[in-house]
């Protein structure tokens, strides 16, 4: 008999008798699991097969190839919840400051998307391109997820849908409510990217033209969203002075639409506001022990980095950039504007970090009322004249916000996080801009800087709300937790090393302490590296049509 099956194995040595096909393609061994639930992490191994999460055990079997992570954590991919690698992914698809913290999902699309597009508009974003240069074979938002997926991204990508972007598209930058036709057009363009896999609806409420929208309008464009299980998320209307208005706006919306919704960057900005953060968090929990699904989210600083065309009154920029300037050539305009100027934020406390013109760039990285004195002008006058200058809205960093509130924040249980901010690489066109900090150190600092210095939550905690939570959130099917049978977005780090290192006079540095990232089942990040593998994918919302999405 032996004799006999040594011969039937010798005839058929070539299709695999001489040894046995390995059970997992990578096999994660011995690392402390943090499994996203917020439960006490335990050994064990995780064993791959193509892009899932095929076993979790002790002492796995044969395996294509293996990565050792004794001594080091091993947690679901961190979610971003409000990104901006819409370009930056199309320039360089390794999204590095954001892979080298961990994060493996790409969520874009606040007030404003890449698509649906017009001719008109396509050729506005053409004509606005800086260093970040780029074509744009896409028209919807689905075409542009999948373009991104088809040309090769380390990460994974998903995106809401701008109220911006679907105003542009029906009525542009004009000051008024919606007709009753127009509403509909956003309504079908709405349902339109939502059967394609867009996660909800976005408002940007500071800016043209996402501020155009009034209550009425954005709960019936929520209630679309709320048909296909998606979501509402808002930049609400203020986030100072009329914090209370704004956000009381914002659960009428969450309740008259019947729909989850998220507040981006939630913050209280400007010393005499600070008071108020308490009270927000109260009135949050206070609605989420009623039933209504309320949630936020956050970057982990002191400071936000927007436009310094803010600073300027409503009505001169409320119908676009293009339009703001042209306003602005008009000498009486001018004196006009100088003369309204109320400043949001302290000249002192606004930090340059971004200009299209280069003869500005050697402001980048200095304060507002630095400049003015050295341009012999008042504060109000060196914006104007900055902007006219620049021919854009000029990227700067207010330093708005208490750490104080940022503790406060950062331990509620219901808070996921972002970086506002693109993902760069610190290399090439990336650097002829300053940029904020948060852009590479928003996600590690929850690891090092405020649960393992600070103290403010345990680890497994700190992992959930960077996994789990906003997964769960947006409804992803088999995504933010270490389960069987889910896709293996995968991150091992070292909890005794994970540091942010950029800073506001430095920013592009990359953080440490993560070693290895797994995408869908791929090394996107092995050894602190980057390894070219592009094999993230255009994660679909629940509502897609045909499926629950990838």
């Amino acid at each position: 008999m032996r004799f006999s099956l040594l011969l039937a194995c010798l005839s058929v040595l070539a299709v695999g008798c001489s040894s046995p096909t390995p059970a997992y393609d990578l096999v994660i061994q011995g690392g402390l699991v943090y499994d996203g639930s917020g439960g006490e992490p335990y050994v064990a191994d995780i064993g791959l097969r193509g892009d899932s999460i095929a076993a979790i055990g002790q002492k796995l079997g044969a395996a294509e190839r293996r990565i050792d992570a004794r001594g080091m954590a091993v947690a679901p991919g961190f979610i971003n919840m409000l990104s901006w690698a819409n370009e930056s992914l199309l320039i360089d698809g390794r999204a590095q400051s954001d892979l080298r913290q961990g994060v493996t999902l790409e969520v874009m699309g606040e007030g404003r998307s890449m698509g649906p597009l017009t001719p008109r508009m396509k050729q506005e974003m053409r004509q606005g391109q800086q260093e970040l240069k780029y074509d744009i074979p896409w028209t919807t938002l689905g075409e542009y997820l999948t373009h991104l997926e088809d040309r090769g991204v380390a990460v994974n990508v998903a995106s809401f849908v701008g109220n911006g972007t679907l105003r542009t598209h029906v009525i542009g930058y004009a000051d008024r409510p919606a007709t009753p036709r127009e509403m509909e057009e956003m309504k079908s363009l709405l349902a339109h990217a939502m059967a394609e896999g867009a996660m909800g609806l976005s408002s940007s409420l500071l800016y043209s033209p996402s501020m155009h929208a009034d209550t009425e309008e954005l709960t019936e464009l929520a209630r679309v969203a709320a048909d296909y299980d998606g979501m509402y998320v808002s930049h609400i209307r203020d986030e100072g002075d009329e914090l209370f208005e704004a956000i009381g706006e914002f659960m009428s919306i969450c309740r008259d639409a019947k729909v989850r919704s998220e507040i981006y960057h939630l913050k209280a900005s400007g010393a005499d506001n600070w008071w108020k953060m308490d009270s927000v968090i109260r009135w949050i929990d206070r609605v989420r022990d009623e039933g209504l699904p309320v949630t936020a989210d956050m970057y982990t600083y002191n400071a936000s980095s927007t436009g310094l065309h803010v600073q300027l009154p409503q009505w001169v920029r409320k119908e676009g950039i293009d339009e703001m300037l042209t306003r602005l050539d008009d000498p009486a305009t001018r004196a006009r504007v100088e003369e309204e100027i109320r400043f949001r934020n302290p000249p002192e406390s606004i930090l340059f970090v971004g200009f299209k013109n280069k003869d500005l760039r050697r402001y980048a990285g200095r304060r507002l009322d630095e400049v003015a004195t050295e341009r012999g002008v008042t504060p109000a006058r060196a914006v104007i004249d900055l902007i006219r200058e620049d021919r854009s809205r000029i990227q700067v960093v207010y330093f708005s916000m208490s750490e104080e509130n940022i503790d406060r924040k950062i331990q509620q249980p219901w808070m996921s996080f972002c970086s506002d901010a693109g993902a760069y690489s610190a290399e090439g066109a990336f650097l002829a801009q300053s940029t904020h900090p948060r852009a590479y150190g928003s996600f590690i600092r929850v690891l090092g800087h405020f649960s393992r210095d600070k103290g403010l939550f345990p680890l497994e905690e700190g992992i959930r709300r960077l996994s789990a939570l906003p997964a769960e959130n947006l409804r992803l099917a088999r995504r933010g937790h270490l389960k069987v049978g889910h896709f293996a977005d995968i991150v091992v780090f070292d909890p005794a090393e994970v540091r942010d290192n950029a800073t506001f006079a430095d920013p592009h540095q990359y953080a440490t302490g993560v070693r290895d990232v797994v995408v869908n089942g791929c090394l996107s990040l092995h050894n602190g590296e980057p390894t070219g593998n592009g094999c993230g994918r255009f994660v679909k919302g629940p509502g897609a049509a045909g499926s629950l999405a990838p």
